[in-house]
């Protein structure tokens, strides 16, 4: 015999603690799916970044292996030309282990346009040879690790007003190579 109209009371409060509780039951599993996707994602990020503060130290070896490059005689002989040798294996060897760890080196070229997220200008100063923002040099490498910057290339920028002059490109060239080849002859 079915229930009267009035007896259905009990039953649709049974009906609503079941969804009452089948809403909990739903929220519980997302909230527990969300923590499992942040804490993965935060292993993921400590796995990729744990050699950061290492790498961070290492820089300075690099920085300090460089300037003994560019501080050896251009044209050494016997011994100082093994030592200068040795050096620029030494120096290879790094830089190929920092690429195999994901950890690359960011020397942004005149003309390039500034990005505060990669560079860190360390001084600003009218250009004829690059437009207003552009690095007119760098001053020393940074480095990026998997895309977050571990230390921004510290660079020389083109001030407000610079507007390179059409005969200026040339003799900008000319200025990067010159001082390319002094780079060279000074390794």
């Amino acid at each position: 015999m079915p229930p009267a109209d009035g007896d259905l009371a009990p039953l649709d409060q049974v009906i609503a603690e079941r969804d009452a509780w089948r809403d909990r039951a739903l929220r519980a599993a997302a909230e527990a799916e969300n923590v499992r996707k942040r804490t993965e994602t935060q292993m993921n990020d400590a796995r990729a970044y744990a050699i950061q503060r290492f790498a961070r130290d290492l820089l300075g070896v690099a920085d300090n292996l460089e300037r003994a490059l560019q501080a050896a005689p251009a044209e050494s002989e016997g011994p100082a030309a093994g030592l200068v040798t040795g050096l620029e294996m030494t120096r290879k060897a790094l830089l190929t282990a920092f690429e195999g760890n994901g950890l690359t080196r960011v020397a942004p070229e005149a003309g390039t346009a500034f990005d505060p997220h990669q560079h860190q200008a360390m001084m600003e100063q009218p250009s004829e040879t690059a437009a207003a923002g552009q690095v007119i040099q760098t001053l020393q490498p940074g480095y990026v690790l998997f895309g977050r910057t571990v230390r921004p290339a510290m660079v020389v920028v083109a001030a407000k007003g610079s507007v390179p002059t059409p005969d200026a490109g040339t003799r900008g060239a000319a200025n990067a190579a010159y001082a390319a080849a002094g780079a060279r002859t000074k390794r």
